[in-house]
């Protein structure tokens, strides 16, 4: 049995180790497009937040692979389903941490099963960096009677919207994410995408979930320093060269967000989070 939840849940995947530089953080604001001097120049240099979600496996080349204790799934049938990071503060622009992450949930969505995982990044002297917590949609690995687990909807306001923020894609954007750290063929190879059931390769969802957090910084707060938290749902896919659309709705500390690609939801429940 590909998913076996009494082993999953709860099970603690290996620490890892990993360091970051100046770089690493200039590649990854690159590959989401930006040009601004803050972003691309490491004297004074601004680290997005959701940096920390790719840092550990920055340099990784391999492509990944969806094998935990009571866990192994073909590649070819995983959509990243909910990421969500929360700062302590702003992560430096160098470091080195550890992260230790576990699995907290398996739900069971029918024709489909969700795999929800925490981590939590900690710098050798013991401070916590972030933590992430994140979902994978695994497609025809339901029905095994768990829990379809609880509705994490997030209701907007029913009034247009305080912004609507236009970004528009790189043809080559994927290639350029792929250095990142996510060797997914999915993002690249024509015949992989078609067999995971796209005409043709799709843009990471971690990188629309990077474009989407720059351009709402960019457009509504004085820097990133200012973001304590951002979570999203991927509701859609993106295929290199669109233009996202997305609209935020203020509400306190908080921004609410949907983002879409040619008229098709590709973020929803997404939720910002300032500090003062």
């Amino acid at each position: 049995m590909p998913i076996d939840p009494a082993v999953a849940v709860g099970a603690e995947l290996p620490e890892l180790e990993f360091s970051w530089t100046s770089s690493d953080v200039l590649l990854y604001h690159l590959a989401l497009g930006a040009t601004e001097l803050r972003y691309v120049y490491e004297k004074g240099l601004s680290v997005l937040p959701t940096f920390g979600v790719v840092a550990p496996r920055f340099h990784e080349t391999a492509p990944p692979t969806v094998s935990f204790p009571g866990i192994d799934i073909d590649l070819a049938k995983v959509l990243h389903g909910t990421q969500e990071i929360t700062v302590q503060a702003p992560i430096p622009a160098e470091g080195a941490a550890v992260l230790r992450t576990r699995v907290t949930d398996v739900w069971d969505k029918g024709k489909a099963a969700v795999i929800v995982q925490e981590s939590t990044a900690v710098t050798p002297d013991g401070t916590a960096l972030y933590t992430t917590r994140s979902s994978i949609f695994a497609r025809g690995e339901g029905g095994f009677g768990g829990s379809r687990g609880p509705s994490a909807r997030v209701a907007l306001p029913e009034r247009e919207p305080d912004a609507v923020i236009e970004t528009p894609t790189l043809p080559q954007q994927a290639y350029l994410y792929r250095l990142c750290g996510d060797r997914n063929p999915l993002h690249a190879d024509p015949e992989f995408a078609r067999l995971a059931g796209f005409d043709r390769p799709i843009l990471h969802g971690l990188c629309t979930y990077g474009v989407v957090c720059k351009a709402v910084v960019d457009a509504l707060l004085d820097g990133p320093e200012r973001v304590v938290s951002f979570g999203a749902r991927f509701a859609g896919v993106v295929f290199p060269g669109e233009t996202l659309r997305t609209s935020v709705w203020r509400d306190g500390p908080r921004l609410l967000l949907t983002t879409s690609a040619a008229d098709r939801p590709v973020l929803a429940d997404a939720v910002l989070l300032t500090r003062g």
